[in-house]
């Protein structure tokens, strides 16, 4: 059985059962030579392109097909190392101004990390925040959308997966999940260990509870991780 570094044993091989320390890393190797990002086309030097975000360890997202709107086909699509289906009746949503998809940008944020230092949680004393953590956009494809931290020993692949390095150590293998219906959204706590909160509240909310969201709603979870739900045309 795994040891992670504080010694705790741990089932996982990836992140600690106990801590949730990593216990080996994932880093993915620099390319040889400048490669294009398959979201926006700019040069992708390192792993994160500086233009969108995208994280090419990660699959390209699919992007739905426009030809056919109303014949209630699916389509799959893997984010965050996940499988996913989306139909008419999930996501994207249509309006009556169009089809429009919600995205899910995922960014360090310092004044969350100071509110949690400051409430001095059960993770406060090993938290850091990251020197650098490019912003990670994710179009949210299906209806039922996870958030937490891949584990394949325990069979859990988020769709907004937050176990990729840096690793923000207070989230919760699977922290909270945004059920997507027609055109409202619900965040649902899963009984996580730190909270989520929300739009700078330093207050959880109420856990196995589902709360609606509007866009441009900031969902705060760990000790530095905020999650920005946004709108934008198919």
């Amino acid at each position: 059985m795994p040891t992670c570094p504080d010694g705790h044993p741990s089932v996982a091989t990836d992140y600690c059962d106990t801590c949730g320390s990593p216990i080996t890393s994932e880093q993915s190797p620099p390319p040889d030579h400048f490669a294009q990002c398959p979201v926006c086309g700019a040069p992708v030097e390192g792993r994160f392109c500086e233009d969108c975000g995208h994280d090419t360890a990660l699959p390209a997202p699919v992007r739905p097909q426009p030809d056919h709107p109303s014949t209630g086909a699916a389509t799959a699509e893997s984010v965050g190392g996940s499988t996913s289906h989306t139909t008419t009746a999930g996501s994207p949503t249509s309006s009556g101004g169009g089809t429009t998809v919600w995205i899910a940008t995922i960014t360090a944020d310092r004044a969350h990390y100071e509110r949690m230092l400051a409430q001095k949680g059960p993770d406060a004393e090993r938290l850091e925040f990251p020197d650098y953590y490019p912003h990670r956009r994710i179009p949210l494809r299906g209806t039922d959308i996870l958030i937490g931290k891949h584990s394949d020993a325990q069979g859990v692949h988020p769709d907004i997966d937050l176990g990729i390095a840096p690793v923000d150590i207070a989230v919760s293998r699977t922290h909270a999940i945004l059920r997507i219906v027609s055109t409202t959204v619900t965040l649902t706590d899963l009984g996580s260990t730190n909270g989520t909160c929300l739009n700078d509240s330093p207050d959880p909310v109420p856990a196995k509870t589902p709360i609606s969201l509007q866009p441009g709603d900031r969902i705060h979870v760990g000790g530095w991780t905020t999650i920005t739900l946004t709108t934008e045309p198919a």
